[in-house]
């Protein structure tokens, strides 16, 4: 970008330059919002708060049923609330046995699950997996919450934002359009901390509504998060910091603002970790949104099952209400069809009322084609996936999800880029918002400066993981078989490790399974306790032999076996 340019006209530029990128995918988002969520797209700021009627496409709302099924299955199979989804752990498999450090990393996951429960986290992310399985691309922003939830989240409509990538294919600019009242501005951007208004940062017209109590008078605003021009890690200021977030105007009721070229914001700040999740489902070598999705692949059968009950519907209406022919001298009476009604008619003119078409259209072999066009779009949805695991998650174990479905889970690379577009990164910002706020208790000294790691335990996690345990299963009962023959084939399994395999398998609580230091110190007192015992028992043995060796005699002087040894020793 040119350097004669302030900071203000650089976004401008890039706006208007992702705009261009974003418009070639606009209509096909149109096409899917109007056959399957007709007031999820917003490609227009206008379009807030309009309660037109819009699915004007949709006679058969198959597609409809079947996102929404996407979306529940994937909220109850990936980020359940209900259960356990993710675990913290370290780069080093044997540090997470160590005691203080896996009970620090459970107490860690605990309060962060706690902390999800009482943000709006769980509310934000069906829309966004909804708007995933349909348009392929959406987006979560994760801002600090300072009044006891700790994270605050939002979905976007799809066509509402503009996105762009680093070299790296991870999302790192992020462009918002989006309207917002008067009233709105001036208590987000307008009230100082003496609760007065300070009007520096916004337009004449804003302050001109604001004066006449035009307080629901919309204005245009623009929210950018882009790499920072100017980061400095030096300064603690937040407008320094990575990643520059800025708000500013962009008209009013569709004006563009007489101070355009200057160079305020309504608020310019920050961010280390860029703060915005935009998971794809597929995206195709170097381009920023997904080019396929179960929306896009189902868009053709869909537009097919609609033309199809249409002309059904037609044909039905054709069939019980066709056309008619009568002769002309009817033409000014009052003809009726209902039952037990007359018509009258002369004897000499021709028949009266007649079907103009003999419609025998076969209703039954088209629906047939239907219900075929209905199942390969729930099967483009992963509707019989996502239904059973919805269905299954208040009670089944992923063992079960496995066995029963195991043929189909097709999802291993959708959950790849959900791991690393929204998972990863949300944990991150998320365990990032716990320091900054001191909620998580001091780490273990052995922790110092390690990076940590998140593993995912959700039911479609663990289907994943649980394609090899039968192969674990089979290797157990074998050995079990084997070793009532021959139990020197115990030496060859080592019995930890398969506790631990199949533990991290099923995703057993840490608490459940004793750490390495615990099992050595539990088995060290055992043994000792064997010891001790074997001891007592061969003091006890040897104190009843001497006891019976005196009391046997071995002659007839009164000598008994016990003196008898002793003065063969030398004793006595």
């Amino acid at each position: 970008m040119a350097h004669s340019l302030n900071k203000k006209q650089q976004y401008e530029v890039l706006r208007a330059q992702l705009e261009i990128e974003r418009a070639t995918f606009t209509s096909h988002w149109r096409e899917l919002s109007d056959y399957i969520l007709p007031r999820r797209l917003r490609s227009n700021m206008s379009d807030v708060n309009k309660g037109d009627k819009r699915n004007k496409y949709i006679i058969d709302s198959t597609a409809t049923a079947a996102a929404r099924v996407l979306r529940s299955g994937m909220m109850a199979g990936i980020t359940s609330p209900a259960r356990p989804w993710f675990k913290l752990t370290t780069p080093d498999p044997s540090l997470d046995k160590f005691g203080p450090v896996r009970n620090w990393l459970a107490d860690a996951q605990k309060i962060m699950s706690t902390s999800y429960l009482r943000s709006n986290l769980y509310n934000t992310l069906p829309s966004v997996y909804g708007d995933l399985g349909v348009f392929g691309t959406s987006a979560m922003y994760v801002e600090e919450d300072f009044t006891g939830e700790v994270l605050w989240t939002q979905s976007f409509p799809i066509g509402s934002y503009m996105i762009a990538k680093d070299y790296k294919g991870k999302v790192n600019t992020f462009i918002r359009d989006f309207r917002m009242t008067v009233q709105q501005l001036v208590e987000q951007f307008g009230v100082t901390k003496n609760g007065k208004a300070d009007w520096s940062n916004f337009s004449t017209a804003v302050r001109s509504a604001w004066d006449k109590g035009q307080y629901q008078t919309w204005v245009d605003v623009c929210h950018v998060i882009a790499p920072n021009m100017d980061y400095d890690k030096n300064k603690l200021n937040s407008k320094f910091k990575k990643f520059s977030s800025c708000y500013y105007e962009r008209g009013v009721s569709g004006q563009q603002k007489d101070s355009a070229q200057d160079n305020t914001f309504l608020r310019e700040s920050g961010y280390e970790n860029f703060p915005v999740l935009c998971p794809r489902w597929e995206v195709t070598g170097e381009d920023v949104y997904a080019t396929s999705c179960p929306g896009m692949e189902a868009l053709g059968d869909i537009k097919q099952l609609q033309h199809g009950e249409k002309r059904i519907m037609e044909a039905i209406d054709k069939m019980i209400r066709p056309p008619m022919i009568a002769p002309t001298s009817m033409k000014n009476q009052v003809v009726t069809q209902l039952p037990g009604d007359t018509n009258y008619s002369d004897a000499d003119q021709p028949r009266g009322l007649r079907p103009a078409l003999e419609v025998n259209f076969r209703v039954q072999e088209m629906q047939v084609k239907q219900q075929e066009i209905r199942r390969r779009i729930d099967e483009s949805f992963f509707k019989n996936i996502f239904l059973m695991i919805d269905q299954m998650e208040r009670a089944a174990t992923a063992f079960e999800v496995n066995e029963r479905k195991q043929e189909k889970i097709m999802l291993g690379p959708v959950l790849e880029y959900l791991n690393q577009d929204l998972l990863d990164p949300f944990t991150d910002i998320a365990f990032n918002y716990h320091i900054n706020q001191n909620l998580l208790p001091p780490p273990p000294p052995e922790l110092e400066g390690m990076n940590l790691r998140v593993e995912y335990v959700s039911i479609m996690a663990q289907a994943q993981k649980m394609l090899g345990i039968s192969g674990v299963d089979r290797f157990s009962g074998f050995i079990s078989g084997l070793g009532q023959v021959d139990a020197a084939v115990y030496d060859k399994v080592k019995s930890d490790e398969l506790v631990n395999v199949y533990a991290d398998m099923t995703a057993v609580p840490p608490n459940i399974i004793r750490s390495d230091d615990e099992v050595a110190a539990l088995r060290d007192t055992r043994a000792k306790q064997q010891q001790a015992a074997a001891k007592q028992a061969q003091a006890a043995q040897m104190a009843q032999t001497a006891q019976t060796l005196s009391q046997t005699p071995v002659n007839q002087d009164g000598d008994t076996a016990l003196s008898a040894m002793l003065t063969d020793a030398g004793v006595g």
